[in-house]
């Protein structure tokens, strides 16, 4: 018998925007001893312990300081926020996506020409935290079909509609349908950024074309929930691991071809780890 034949999604792991962050941190803790960070660069264990590494120091929250540097994250973070750490004495490093960055700046243009913000996202997600915070009233979050506020839908005359960047489309186009009879007038931005819909698209096909599918990246990166949801719409025998150790042999049993894709977090050692492994499990079930 053969081995198995392992597939990597050509969009697996980091994204343009994971990738400037973290090359963002490393350079400024390079040139900097005091760098500071609310919170996790990205949702991803081993980046978070190699930022650490590097010698930048996560914080709860600001005091008054004198010479010290807050590095603001890739999911952004709310204008009061860096208004605050700046009157504090911290010096802004900004390593916000430039997608998020362009979130941010479609919401506040909405709400300057009197829309109401709807944004459809993760209700408790760093980035849609940041998106609110851009904004002087308060913003609508609808995460599922299933939640949707009518009670406050209902009243609003002019909508104007954002989305997380990471959102999955066929969600976002489900809620748009629910609520868009109750508008006057409402405006509609994809926002979902390029990355997130190529890994998407490939995430629509692979889990057909192969027997396995796993899914590679933290349980906190909302991104990779996503892969997996869809991955595991189509294919039962999809899994989603963090690394190598969480890896059983028997999901490989009578398998053909193993669909490999990670998350945007995602470093690609732990995916180079993770296929390795695959091919050494495949190996020991066929020949020994």
């Amino acid at each position: 018998m053969k081995n198995i034949k392992i597939n990597l999604a050509k969009s697996a792991g980091f994204c343009f925007g994971v990738k400037r962050a973290l090359n963002i941190a490393f350079e400024t803790a390079t040139s900097d001893k005091n760098v500071y960070m609310l919170g996790d660069i990205v949702h991803n264990e081993e980046v978070v312990r190699q930022i650490k590494e590097a010698g930048v120091k996560k914080i709860k929250r600001l005091s008054a300081v004198k010479d010290k540097i807050l590095l603001i994250r890739a999911h952004g973070a709310c204008m009061d926020t860096i208004k605050r750490a700046s009157k504090l004495g911290y010096r802004i490093v900004d390593a916000t996506c430039p997608m998020v960055k362009e979130i941010h700046k479609i919401a506040r243009n909405m709400e300057c020409k009197g829309y109401k913000v709807i944004i459809i996202g993760d209700k408790k997600h760093d980035e849609v935290h940041g998106i609110i915070g851009q904004l002087k009233n308060k913003a609508i979050v609808i995460d599922t079909a299933q939640k949707i506020p009518l009670n406050k839908i209902k009243v609003i005359k002019k909508a104007g509609i954002i989305v997380q960047s990471t959102q999955n489309l066929e969600k976002v186009t489900k809620i748009i349908n629910s609520i868009k009879p109750y508008f006057k007038e409402f405006k509609f931005f994809n926002t979902i950024c390029v990355p997130t819909r190529l890994k998407q698209a490939e995430i629509k096909k692979m889990p057909q074309e192969n027997d396995v599918m796993i899914i590679i990246g933290s349980k906190t990166s909302a991104n990779t929930k996503r892969l997996y949801e869809i991955s595991r719409d189509s294919n039962r025998r999809t899994y989603w691991v963090n690394s190598k150790k969480e890896i059983k042999p028997g999901w490989f049993k009578g398998a053909k071809s193993v669909g490999v894709s990670a998350g945007a977090s995602t470093p690609d050692s732990t995916t180079r780890d993770i296929v390795e492994h695959i091919k050494q499990i495949s190996e020991s079930l066929y020949f020994h």
